[in-house]
């Protein structure tokens, strides 16, 4: 009859036995997760019973063929593996690696799980629950008897019961017991019933052990006390007497290093095993009442040896650990054992930096510390606290000589007391610095610059040029960081700075080998403007060509007449003059030009050269024309040169003038582009102002075309004013 393992004769008292009040096995909280990740409100959901639905009462079985039926064993699991979804295949995989370590696993999981799923539902409604929990119409009465039967569980018993295959299988015997003790004593699952038998006869056994280890030690005898609680240990892993006797035991000579590194505590100890192995850490420690505490340092993993960095330190407290040799699971001989450690850490990057009378300290803070203090010793003896921040101190006021320091970081405990580190030492010495410079002046004097400073008593004052900017004024430096001096060429305090160059001179006071950063002065030595040319155009206007300064951008160019009159300026962009060029309205008169680069610093001192110049004469022009005279006899004649110098002013020098002809209608190039007809020397145009000159009767065939030229270097301070180009064609 179907359920006949459970009676199943329903109606009848205590039908129903061996109900399991808990999985029983290994890893059980993965394989939840797992299955609450998939979506499945139970295991058995990953069998695909088919629409029969699932039996559990005698026996797990899906649906084979119309009535048929199939148990569900490893073969059947292994194939829902390989045939499942993304979601199925890994948990009917674990379901056959379950099997196969016990085939009565898996069918006990799902029952368990049926129960509670169907004890969370008023019992009205349990029918109706099982069947759409998919299971067996033939069995859903069974199932709804036995969730009336078996004890309900609350939230802290079926964490219990899902914790009892871990606690056993790392045979932590006292866990397991507490876990037991929270279930039903008479629940009526015969699995549990072994179980907490198993448990008592095994804690008896460990308490034997720890006895004998004791007697042991209260007669001296070590080695024979660590054998029997190494006997206790094995049995149960969670027996915190054997473990606290074990490290008094092996904790006399420390052979685990614990230190502190970087705020965390950092375990290194070497496996000296003839074969190597697992090692399990564990921090020992005592709570806010005193009662000693074990905790994993890897939670339940182990590590080969080694070195490990515990995190989970308090910052305040005081720790022990040890580290157990494991082979299989269970200890394999005494603990490694630490000395006693504050995990108080102290504060990092310590950097001590004298200045002038005083001293700065910086560091980096541990961030559990609550406070740090600086107790601080003067040369002379004396002690006394600083005020410190967050990030360091400042102490001001201090004697030349050595200074000692101790800076402690304080910590809350655990159990809310004030826990102070073992500070660490620092010495730093007051040397004697230099007085800084108040002011730094320069001013510009004939192509070079005096710089001028007040301060910096008994010190040496240098000026230096700071690549990517100069510090603050005040700024303490060291002697050897500095840039090297000015080296601009010059006699005595007078120095020529490079053309075109914008500078920022600092002052930096120097004593031995420590500086004090100074003020600062910009100086701008402006380029020379070379290549000034200027010639005279009609109307009183003159053109300036010159070659434009290197990078500057604005030129300053003006004029002034010799004699007598207003001049003037114009400020030139380079822009401006590249595309126009540049014409002055200079007047008549003979006018000196200048020309000058403009700054480009505002507020620097200006060294500027001497400015280009080129004297303009007084607006002068020649004329030639043709003068044909009809003789008296025949009516024969000649034809005269006429060429009249018009000046508004005395000359310096006249141009020499040069007539030349060239045979037909096109003009001469050049003076040598043709025949020399007349030649008239520059002082005698000069002193006669217009002469007449009779040119050949025939120079060359005709037609022909005469040309003037002005020749000599001051041709072009002269205009040539030239006549209609017919009236010069001799035919």
């Amino acid at each position: 009859m179907t359920g006949h393992e459970f009676g199943h004769h329903l109606g009848l008292p205590r039908a129903l036995s061996g109900l399991p009040l808990s999985p029983l096995v290994p890893g059980y909280g993965t394989l939840a997760a797992a299955q609450h990740a998939a979506g499945l409100r139970h295991l058995g959901e990953v069998l695909r019973a088919g629409p029969e639905g699932l039996r559990v009462l005698d026996g797990l079985y899906v649906s084979a063929g119309p009535r048929g039926r199939r148990r569900v064993d490893a073969a059947l699991l292994d194939d829902l593996a390989a045939s499942s979804g993304p979601a199925a295949a890994p948990l009917a995989a674990r379901l056959a690696a379950l099997h196969r370590a016990d085939p009565q696993a898996v069918r006990r999981v799902v029952l368990y799980q049926l129960i509670c799923l169907l004890q969370e539902h008023p019992e009205a409604r349990r029918a109706q629950s099982a069947r759409d929990a998919g299971v067996h119409a033939d069995e859903v009465a069974g199932l709804v008897a036995a969730a009336r039967l078996r004890p309900v569980l609350d939230r802290r018993q079926r964490d219990a019961a899902e914790s009892l295959a871990e606690a056993r299988e790392q045979r932590r015997l006292h866990r397991l017991r507490d876990l037991l003790g929270r279930l039903p004593a008479d629940g009526g699952d015969p699995a549990l019933a072994a179980l907490r038998t198993e448990v008592t006869g095994r804690l008896r056994g460990v308490e034997d052990a720890v006895r004998c280890g004791r007697r042991a030690e209260d007669r001296g005898d070590h080695r024979e006390a660590s054998a029997a609680y190494l006997r206790a240990l094995r049995e149960a892993t969670d027996d915190r007497r054997a473990l606290s006797a074990l490290v008094r035991v092996h904790g006399r000579r420390p052979r685990l290093v614990a230190e502190l590194a970087d705020y965390q505590v950092e375990l290194s100890w070497k496996d000296r095993r003839g074969t190597p192995g697992e090692w399990r850490l564990l921090r020992l420690l005592r709570d806010g009442r005193g009662k000693p505490v074990v905790r994993s340092v890897l939670g339940a993993g182990t590590t080969p040896a080694g070195t490990v960095r515990d995190p989970g330190a308090a910052p305040g407290s005081t720790v022990r650990y040890a580290a157990l040799p494991m082979r299989d699971g269970r200890p394999d001989g005494p603990p490694l054992v630490s000395r006693r450690l504050l995990v108080a850490p102290e504060v990092e990057r310590l950097v001590l930096t004298d200045g002038p009378d005083r001293i700065d300290g910086t560091w980096q803070r541990p961030a559990a510390a609550v406070a740090v203090t600086v107790e601080h010793t003067a040369p002379d003896g004396t002690t006394a606290e600083l005020d410190s921040g967050e990030g360091g101190f400042t102490a001001t006021g201090l004697p030349s000589g050595g200074h000692a320091f101790r800076i402690v970081c304080h910590y809350r405990a655990p159990d809310g007391r004030r826990v102070s580190s073992p500070g660490i030492r620092a010495t730093a010495t007051v040397h004697p610095w230099p007085a800084p410079v108040d002011t730094l002046s320069a001013r510009a004097d004939d192509g070079s610059v005096r710089f001028a400073w007040t301060g910096a008593d008994e010190a040496e004052v240098r000026l230096v040029v700071w690549p990517g900017g100069a510090p603050a004024p005040g700024t303490r430096l060291r002697t050897d960081a500095l840039p090297a001096p000015l080296d601009w060429p010059g006699e005595g305090d007078a120095r020529r700075p490079p053309p075109g160059s914008c500078t920022e001179v600092a002052a930096v006071a120097v004593r031995g080998a420590r500086a004090v950063a100074g003020p600062t002065v910009d100086v701008e030595a402006v380029r020379p403007v070379p290549g000034l040319v200027a010639h005279r155009l009609p109307d009183g206007l003159a053109q300036v060509s010159l070659d434009w300064p290197g990078d500057a951008t604005h030129l300053l160019v003006g004029w002034e007449p010799l004699r007598s009159g207003d001049g003037g300026e114009r400020t030139v962009t380079v822009h401006a003059y590249r595309r126009g060029g540049l014409r002055l309205p200079v007047g008549p008169d003979a006018v000196r030009v200048r020309a000058t680069a403009l700054p480009r610093v505002p507020g620097a001192v200006v060294v500027t050269p001497d400015a280009a110049e080129a004297v303009l004469p007084p607006d002068a022009s020649v004329a030639y024309q043709l003068v044909r005279v009809t003789g008296r006899f025949r009516g024969r004649g000649h034809t005269l040169l006429r060429v009249t110098l018009a000046a508004a002013g005395v000359l310096p020098e006249v141009p020499e003038f040069v007539c030349v002809a060239r045979g037909g209608t096109l003009r001469p190039r050049d003076a040598s582009d043709g025949t020399t007809l007349v030649r008239i020397p520059g002082p005698e145009l000069a002193r006669h102002g217009s002469l007449e000159r009779e040119l050949p009767a025939a120079p060359c065939p005709a037609p022909y075309t005469l040309r003037g030229f002005l020749l000599g270097e001051h041709a072009a301070s002269v205009r040539l004013e030239e006549p209609p180009l017919a009236s010069l064609v001799v035919r």
